[in-house]
């Protein structure tokens, strides 16, 4: 069996833990280290697509860092309980032109009890930014 800790049930200082492996993950922009951290059937929505399991995580990830060029993200722990962690979260990137975008969103987590998310809810939103307003270099 996989196992993925922290474990749920969370602590402040496992969930920051969690969110702070989440975040390194991320960062990496590695399709297949980052799914790593998800259920093999995880369910996710992500802004408006809904889909499940890690091979469609991958997929998707992939579509979205050929997209999002330079990519980086910053995560902060907004709140847990059990095995659930919900998300703040900010991140920079350019299209293929040169024009800078800020997402900011949140994120509902809920983990298996070997500690990997089972469930991912994300809602986000994009403003186009000036290169000068980046706050992620």
């Amino acid at each position: 069996m996989e196992i993925k800790p922290p474990l749920p049930p969370f602590t402040f200082e496992t969930a920051k833990a969690k969110v702070q492996a989440a975040e390194d993950a991320w960062n990496t922009r590695d399709p297949q280290k980052v799914t790593l951290a998800y259920t093999k059937d995880s369910q996710w929505r992500n802004r408006a697509e809904f889909f499940s399991g890690r091979e469609a995580i991958a997929a998707f990830l992939e579509r979205k860092w050929a997209k999002e060029l330079d990519y980086r993200l910053k995560k902060e722990l907004w709140s847990f309980t059990g095995n659930r962690i919900s998300v703040r979260f900010e991140y920079e990137w350019h299209d293929d032109s040169g024009y800078w975008y800020r997402a900011y969103g949140n994120e509902q987590w809920e983990f298996a009890d070997n500690g990997l998310m089972q469930r991912r809810e994300a809602s986000i939103n994009d403003i186009p930014i000036q290169e000068s307003e980046r706050k992620f270099q």
